[in-house]
């Protein structure tokens, strides 16, 4: 799985989880904006990569997900 894959899908969780911690109101409008800024990100790369493998995007996201949030030992 390439770097870049990983690095985007980190930064997408972390704005997620951000997201997830904020009460205020308008703290959380802006920070859902950065969080699906680099969801989309994200899902660009994936599907860039792909494509240019030959690989099922769903099965892509899928790795990369586990890779990103269940590291292993």
């Amino acid at each position: 799985m390439p770097s870049e894959l990983i690095t985007l899908q980190q930064a997408a969780d972390a704005a997620h989880l951000k997201l997830q911690q904020l009460d205020d109101h308008s703290e959380r409008n802006l920070q859902r904006q950065v969080w699906l800024q680099a969801a989309e990100a994200t899902q660009a790369a994936v599907t860039h990569y792909a494509r240019t493998k030959r690989l099922n995007r769903y099965e892509v996201e899928a790795r990369l997900r586990r890779l990103v949030r269940h590291p292993a030992p």
